[in-house]
């Protein structure tokens, strides 16, 4: 009978034990997410119920004029850390692959690349990069994303959806 009941005491000493951890790595984890912010797109209208998500395709080199590669996110306050997110977007159900750049820019006019890959990732699914540091010496103004098109005819006309978040 003793073996029983210490057996029984020891299983719900253990489930109490593993039920406080679990708590507590809720508690720290949503802690942690509270603390960071999505940053807002220059140039961006604002409307919608998510502003802070850009939705683009990838295009050709233009002769005249500007691409839409470049998408600079606005940093108006210090943060710790930067995270940036990428996902595929588009219809197509064999993309191309695309090269994807990432820079932190400073209010000296120098910036930091901290991104550079070249992807082709399934409809859907993407790729969260970072968080990257912010240096110590370094005030970041903005965060630039850039996704381009390449030699792969397929990468073309390829859609997908970027943020940024500053963390604390």
């Amino acid at each position: 009978m003793f073996s029983l009941t210490y057996k029984a005491r020891r299983s719900v000493s253990i489930i109490g034990v593993l039920a406080a951890c679990s708590t507590l790595i809720l508690t720290q984890t949503s802690a942690a997410q509270a603390s960071c912010k999505f940053l807002t797109p220059i140039g961006g209208n604002g409307d919608g119920p998510k502003p802070y998500i850009v939705k683009k395709r990838v295009q050709r080199t233009k002769l005249i004029g500007r691409s839409n590669w470049n998408t600079d996110f606005v940093v108006n306050q210090p943060f710790a850390s930067y995270k940036l997110f990428f996902t595929a977007d588009s219809s197509d159900s064999q993309p191309g692959a695309y090269p994807i750049e990432a820079f932190l820019k400073f209010t000296d006019g120098s910036n930091l690349r901290v991104v550079n890959e070249l992807m082709k990732p399934p409809t859907g699914t993407g790729a969260q990069f970072g968080p990257f540091q912010s240096p110590s010496e370094k005030a970041v103004s903005q965060v630039n994303f850039k996704v381009g098109a390449s030699n792969d005819p397929g990468a073309t006309g390829f859609s997908y959806r970027i943020s940024v978040q500053g963390c604390n």
